[in-house]
């Protein structure tokens, strides 16, 4: 079978770097790599596997010349370029939001829902980067018993948000420790460093962010679940990198912390870290750089019937982002489902 034609549209972005790194390390068969960014970075060059590849505008009609496209930008960017590159038969693997409820466009995380790439009709969703591990341990545990009802408190770093962000967040560190003053706050409306933010996203009418929002409507449907139960509460941390994830999980029958344990373990993408009474639990500063969903402080609940309390750390930027996002592309060549 030929290799595909690729392209990464945001290349120059924080999760864009991280898929080439992604790219090379899994072996990604792919006849060529064109690197797309705004006007700003054109002509910039990046490496891959000891190549130096030169960033082109992102333009509508170089996508007849690609079969998949990564697509990693603005809302704008996805929703414009993306439906561009799927008229002329390039299939896009998106990292928006813009895609994601679509009726029409599979939301995949592999691990849960492979199959579902070969229903596409041109364009492929990943989901949100605090979703994605919270389902793949919502899958894990079904195996045991049907999840009724989540409640969620993330902690989610700044990397999140963009490389400005992270930029923000150091300056304000710095600052802080030369005994000055930090500049405004621009990514936030307040100061991340040394602090919390329970605000990511846009305020909806429920009193819920955006954010939260996402969580409830991406599981159901990657979990093909339109009853699951899901209340959120998101919150930006003072971390470089990795989401972390406190989950309260209500089941339908009773489930024990070994059988919880077990399901985790067996399953593809998780490690479990358990040893609490060695101080041992996932940790953002340990997860970082790694693709796996990581849980810890797997425990019976004691305020839901059947319920089980844990702890998951991801790095937001691969398996939340990049990685994600090429697993699906390695799915869609497995099935031929990128020839044209």
């Amino acid at each position: 079978m030929a290799h595909p034609r690729v392209a990464i549209v945001g290349a120059t972005g924080a999760v864009g770097a991280i898929a080439l790194d992604v790219l090379a390390q899994r072996n990604f068969p792919l006849a060529s790599l064109r690197l797309t960014a705004s006007p700003r970075s054109v002509g910039k060059r990046l490496p891959f596997n000891g190549e130096q590849i030169a960033v082109e505008a992102t333009q509508p009609g170089l996508f007849a010349d690609c079969d998949i496209a990564f697509i990693s930008a603005t809302d704008a960017i996805s929703r414009d370029i993306g439906a561009a590159a799927r008229a002329q038969g390039c299939v896009v693997v998106d990292d928006s939001g813009v895609w994601r409820m679509d009726a029409e466009v599979p939301l995949v995380v592999p691990e849960i829902n492979a199959g579902a790439v070969a229903e596409h009709k041109g364009i492929l969703s990943i989901p949100n980067c605090a979703t994605t591990p919270v389902a793949m341990v919502l899958d894990a545990l079904r195996q045991v018993a049907r999840p009724r009802r989540v409640i969620a408190a993330t902690y989610q770093s700044v990397t999140g948000t963009g490389a400005a962000a992270l930029t923000e967040l150091e300056e304000q560190v710095q600052a802080s420790a030369a005994g000055g003053d930090a500049p405004p706050p621009e990514q936030y409306p307040h100061p991340i460093a040394f602090n919390l933010l329970p605000h990511i996203g846009s305020l909806q009418d429920n009193g819920y962010y955006s954010e939260e929002t996402k969580m409830l409507n991406e599981a159901r449907k990657i979990l093909d679940d339109p009853d699951l139960a899901v209340s959120a509460t998101c919150v930006r941390v003072p971390v470089r990198l990795c989401h972390s994830t406190a989950l309260n999980i209500e089941f339908d029958a009773p489930i024990g912390a070994q059988q919880a344990r077990a399901a985790l373990r067996g399953y593809a993408g998780v490690t479990v870290v358990d040893e609490p009474a060695n101080a041992g639990y996932p940790m953002p500063i340990d997860c970082a750089g790694r693709d796996d969903v990581f849980v810890g402080r797997i425990r019976e609940d004691t305020a839901l019937p059947n319920g089980i309390a844990l702890w998951a750390v991801c790095d937001n930027l691969r398996k939340g982002a990049a990685t994600n996002a090429v697993q699906i592309a390695e799915e869609v060549i497995a099935r031929g489902a990128w020839l044209r």
